[in-house]
């Protein structure tokens, strides 16, 4: 496997990084970088982090000698940790509350629940402007641990970033995948179909029914996307071969609609990618642009009955036979 970290690949530019990867042969890691600087959102550093715990040889890893700060970060981040690199970079480690969260593997409850307490000072917010954080985290990290089926768990990472007052967070496995999660109550003709259906309310490869289950109402990852979509943010989510993608909202559109099917939203979907097994998810979110989370909420949830009601109008106009 084959992975080059080119000087910027955020949210906004995530596809030229995703068509560049590499990953035929597990046999190995080769990870080379721009000579000059490299800047790179948490989605990135998750995914380079799972290969590497996929990787069937754990002694052939080959890195490029970093001469630029960068390397610096990648020690601070903890991607050199992760993949057992000894950079020979000696740094004071100060504390990043407030800064970023290192690289970490989430594999139960009770690590997702340390790794949220850690992240709270990240976010520079008043407790009712932090939930709508937090859902996002624990929903991802639920994802991984009642769909994917991973034996490494959720690796997870974010970042702070002061002059935009911006959080990016990046949730990573290397799972079953959408397809075949999905599939296990609903049929998928293409990667870019199941991760249609996994963003949309009412759905979940948990149950055939629609709006799904009391425990699980396949709403998780409507919600995070409809969040984003509020707050005029990007969102990603990358498995198998396709990619969505949601765009930033323009800011001359004074009211935000949420759609039921993620593909009426401004977006870009990308098909025939290097296959990735599992499912990686980045988002942004502006922490000065939230709405209260309850209102949110409302808007969502009244998106959500609608396209829960649209679904049982369309299961029930089907032709029975006898």
């Amino acid at each position: 496997m084959k992975i080059h970290l080119p000087n910027s690949a955020f949210l906004g530019n995530i596809d030229p990084f995703f068509k560049s990867i590499d990953i035929d042969d597990s046999s190995s890691l080769e990870i080379t970088f721009n000579e000059k600087w490299v800047s790179v959102h948490p989605i990135v550093l998750c995914m380079i982090s799972a290969l590497w715990l996929s990787t069937n040889n754990k002694s052939n890893l080959k890195i490029q000698t970093l001469e630029t700060k960068s390397k610096n970060y990648f020690e601070r981040i903890g991607l050199f940790k992760i993949l057992g690199y000894d950079s020979g970079i000696n740094i004071i480690e100060l504390d990043p509350s407030g800064r970023f969260i290192p690289i970490t593997i989430v594999k139960n409850s009770d690590e997702l629940n340390n790794f949220i307490k850690d992240m709270i000072p990240l976010l520079h917010q008043e407790p009712e402007q932090v939930n709508p954080i937090k859902y996002v985290i624990s929903e991802l990290v639920r994802n991984v641990f009642e769909h994917s089926k991973s034996n490494s768990g959720a690796i997870i990472s974010a970042q702070y970033y002061k002059k935009s007052n911006t959080i990016r967070i990046g949730v990573v496995d290397n799972g079953i995948g959408i397809t075949e999660a999905i599939s296990k109550s609903y049929y998928a003709e293409s990667d870019i179909d199941a991760i249609k259906m996994a963003l949309t309310p009412g759905i979940t490869g948990t149950t055939t029914n629609i709006g799904g289950t009391e425990f699980n109402a396949g709403a998780g990852l409507f919600f995070i996307k409809s969040i984003a979509k509020v707050n005029r943010d990007f969102f990603v989510m990358y498995s198998g071969d396709a990619m969505y993608k949601l765009l930033r909202t323009p800011a001359k559109n004074k009211n935000i609609i949420l759609y039921s099917d993620p593909f009426n939203d401004k977006c870009s979907k990308k098909e025939n990618l290097p296959y990735w097994q599992g499912t990686a998810v980045g988002i942004d979110i502006c922490l000065d642009k939230h709405q209260a989370f309850d209102q949110l909420l409302d808007l969502i949830k009244k998106t959500y009955r609608k396209s829960r009601n649209e679904q049982k109008k369309k299961r029930f106009k089907k032709p029975r036979f006898i």
